[in-house]
């Protein structure tokens, strides 16, 4: 199927997607895809489908979802494997910008080198880019990327098409326990980011059953570590792990409200404190939540902090 949805994103509100290359053709095998290991690893641009097919596809199916009462906030690429390596992705976003919906690409950013490929992209009001590592060495191994591809050439381009690029730039870091979340690699990582500069930097973990078993999430200490590393030099760090429910809306629901924010970022002590006063709420909630092992109590840099408890998390969104 080529356009579905659209589904809740956190990001984008209401968005329909782009499925605009067959499965799975991609520039990286990365081991926790939940689409498994990449049958056909590939840097080559090529056409997929025929760009009228996709335009078609996509009035069809934003057609059925106005039918339905709807609301369409983003057209979204988001592939079954690497967008970019559609050479046609540029024709088919100016085919689609007539809609008058703004437009997204996911991407990993393993072509971003290439000038035709920010030339494409530059077109779209919405950017993600993959940045899971900092260093060749861990790159390689979390990634698993074409063996022609190199990760100074592809940092380098991000650069760039950060420099000029007009839309709203986003990160996704996705984390692997023992791969890609000790704290030396984490600051390689935020020091990158704040070169990039993205307007949200998201913290991902697997949610999903990875290509190989054990690709696993780091605990929920080691991502608040993650998270306060990455926000001394970035000024919007949030987690993206599967959940998109009512995540910053205050509902008057003193224990949703919690688990919605500390699904986002880790609540300092005081932070909590300020928000229970708000909510004219005393710490037996936040007890009680941490007793039934649905919020995390950890420590950063002499303070403490509250998360939603990761894999509870998944279960209940699953």
């Amino acid at each position: 199927m080529i356009a579905f949805g659209p589904v809740p994103s956190r990001g984008l509100g209401r968005s329909l997607g782009i499925n605009n290359i067959p499965p799975k053709k991609c520039t990286y095998s990365c081991v926790y895809c939940q689409l498994g290991r990449t049958k056909e690893m590939q840097v080559r641009r090529r056409a997929f489908y025929e760009p009228k097919e996709i335009l078609r596809a996509v009035q069809e199916r934003s057609a059925k979802a106005r039918e339905s009462g709807e609301r369409i906030d983003y057209l979204t690429f988001v592939s079954d494997g690497e967008p970019t390596l559609d050479v046609n992705l540029g024709h088919e976003i100016e085919l689609l910008q007539p809609l008058g919906i703004r437009i997204a690409v996911i991407t990993n950013g393993s072509l971003v080198s290439r000038e035709d490929v920010r030339a494409g992209l530059a077109k779209v009001d919405w950017v993600s880019l993959k940045v899971d590592a900092a260093s060749e060495q861990i790159w390689r191994r979390v990634d698993r990327p074409h063996k022609t591809l190199r990760l100074a050439a592809i940092q380098e381009g991000m650069l760039q098409f950060a420099e000029s690029y007009s839309g709203k730039l986003v990160t996704e870091t996705m984390l692997v326990r023992g791969l890609n979340d000790g704290e030396d690699h984490l600051r390689e990582v935020a020091e990158f980011l704040a070169r990039l500069r993205p307007d949200v930097a998201y913290l991902a973990i697997p949610t999903r059953p990875p290509a190989e078993e054990w690709a696993q999430p780091p605990d929920e200490d080691v991502i608040n570590r993650a998270y306060q590393v990455l926000g001394e030099g970035l000024e919007h760090v949030e987690y993206l792990i599967g959940y998109e429910g009512n995540a910053f809306a205050f509902t008057g629901n003193v224990e949703q409200d919690l688990l919605s924010i500390t699904a986002v970022h880790p609540m300092r002590e005081d932070a909590v404190d300020e928000f229970l006063g708000k909510a004219r709420a005393d710490w037996s909630t936040v007890h009680q939540l941490v007793a039934q092992d649905r919020l995390v109590e950890t420590e950063y840099g002499g303070h403490r902090f509250f998360l939603r408890r990761l894999n509870k998390h998944s279960e209940e969104q699953d």
